[in-house]
C-alpha cells in the first residue's frame, strides 16, 4: 500500500479507488483538500445519523449512500469552489434541495467555505431520502 496522498481531479476532486464500506468513503474524505474536508466528516456524521444502517461505497471518485448497497439515495463530491451534494431522488424531497440536473429526479446542494450548514434541513433530506426507494446507478 502507498502512503501518497490521492492524485485531485479537477476541481480538487480525490481519485480514490472504488471500493464498498466506510473504509474507501472515510480515505475520501480525509483527501478532500483544505476545508472540504471538514465539510466531508459533517456530511457523513450526519448521513450516517439520519440513514439507520446506511451503506456505504466510493464509485466515480465520490462516496455514495444506500440501503441495500445496490442502489444509491445521494452522493457527494468536491468542485473548485463548493461540496456538492446529490441527492437521487430530490424532487420526492420537501422542499426540493435547490439546484435541478439535468437528470428530472436529481436535485443539488452546494455548500461553500463560507456557509452556514443547516443541520436541520440537511437531516430532514437525509431521513426523508432513507425512506425512498435508491436509484441504480
Amino acid at each position: 500500500m502507498s502512503d501518497e496522498a490521492p492524485r485531485l481531479l479537477s476541481g480538487g476532486n480525490p481519485q480514490i479507488p472504488k471500493g464498498d464500506g466506510d473504509g474507501p468513503v472515510q480515505a475520501y474524505i480525509a483527501a478532500m483538500p483544505e476545508w472540504k474536508s471538514d465539510i466531508g466528516r459533517t456530511l457523513d456524521r450526519l448521513i450516517t445519523e439520519s440513514i439507520p444502517d446506511v451503506r456505504k461505497a466510493v464509485k466515480w471518485n465520490q462516496p455514495f449512500y444506500g440501503t441495500d448497497g445496490e442502489t444509491w439515495l445521494l452522493s457527494f463530491r468536491c468542485f473548485t469552489k463548493y461540496v456538492q451534494i446529490a441527492f437521487h431522488r430530490g424532487t420526492s424531497l420537501t422542499p426540493e434541495p435547490p439546484k435541478a440536473s439535468k437528470h428530472p429526479a436529481v436535485r443539488y446542494l452546494d455548500i461553500r467555505e463560507t456557509d452556514d450548514l443547516d443541520e436541520a434541513q440537511l437531516r430532514s433530506w437525509f431521513e426523508q431520502s432513507g425512506k425512498l426507494a435508491g436509484e441504480k446507478l
